[in-house]
């Protein structure tokens, strides 16, 4: 019985993590650049059987468990904003940007702002590498950003936005502020494939699917419930052996 516990505690908890995705999912489906996250599930170690069964070859399962299985990359939705210093990234590729901790970073978030120094900016304040300085008095309408990430005032080259890559998107760590981290599973960034255009006047929408995110959601719940009544179920066959040996 105590085993069943434990299973039915460690189902609990693999669908609480699910729970825990999907809601991040649906707290960002209106943020810039947003990817889902993924989530699976393996099962934990089995035992051997014990005295109660008919064979020695017998096995229990101790439960299941969430494996976070990173990201999907899927092109987001492509929304017109008109707005000159904003950037969707058409294809795979990220922007390049130092955060305020000093962390080199990516994000595809084109929601580009000038800040106090003239700088371009992300919205969370990722400093856009190179450094590109807008000269004060520009207005942001006479600004122009081309396909390949060069960025002009008035016709004055300023320099090129990077776009890069990694080898394995999904290996990528988050580190807040919408933007992503290079780990030794991802691969270091390199230049972006020739095909990774911008386009300026536009944003790229988060790639979660409400209704996707939402059947998710209720599984996850329904799943829950059902573990928990495992438990109970469990502990009231506890209490009838208890009051039996008594």
């Amino acid at each position: 019985m105590l085993e069943g516990l434990r299973t039915a505690a460690a189902g609990m908890q693999a669908q609480q993590q699910k729970l825990d995705a999907v809601a991040n999912d649906l707290a960002n489906a209106n943020t810039n650049g947003y990817k889902r996250l993924r989530v699976g599930f393996s099962d934990l170690l089995y035992e051997q059987g014990g005295r109660p069964t008919t064979t020695a070859e017998a096995q229990f399962g101790t439960g299941a468990r969430a494996l976070s299985l990173g990201r999907t990359f899927q092109q987001g939705a492509l929304r017109e904003t008109g707005r000159t210093l904003d950037v969707a990234i058409q294809g795979e590729g990220f922007l390049r940007v130092r955060l305020a901790d000093g962390r080199q970073a990516l994000t595809r978030d084109g929601n580009l702002q000038i800040d106090g120094s003239g700088r371009l900016v992300t919205p969370y304040g990722g400093v856009v590498e190179p450094t590109i300085r807008v000269p004060e008095g520009t207005n942001e309408s006479d600004i122009t950003i081309g396909r390949d990430g060069t960025v002009s005032a008035n016709g004055r080259p300023l320099g090129r936005i990077a776009i890069v890559n990694v080898r394995s998107p999904q290996g990528l760590e988050s580190a807040g502020d919408n933007a992503y981290v290079t780990t030794g599973r991802s691969g270091n960034a390199v230049a972006a494939p020739a095909t990774t255009v911008l386009t300026q006047g536009a944003l790229e929408a988060s790639n979660t699917d409400m209704a996707q995110a939402m059947t998710e959601m209720i599984e996850a719940q329904r799943t829950y419930q059902l573990t928990s009544k495992a438990i109970q179920t469990a502990d009231t066959m506890m209490e009838i052996a208890n009051g039996v040996k008594r």
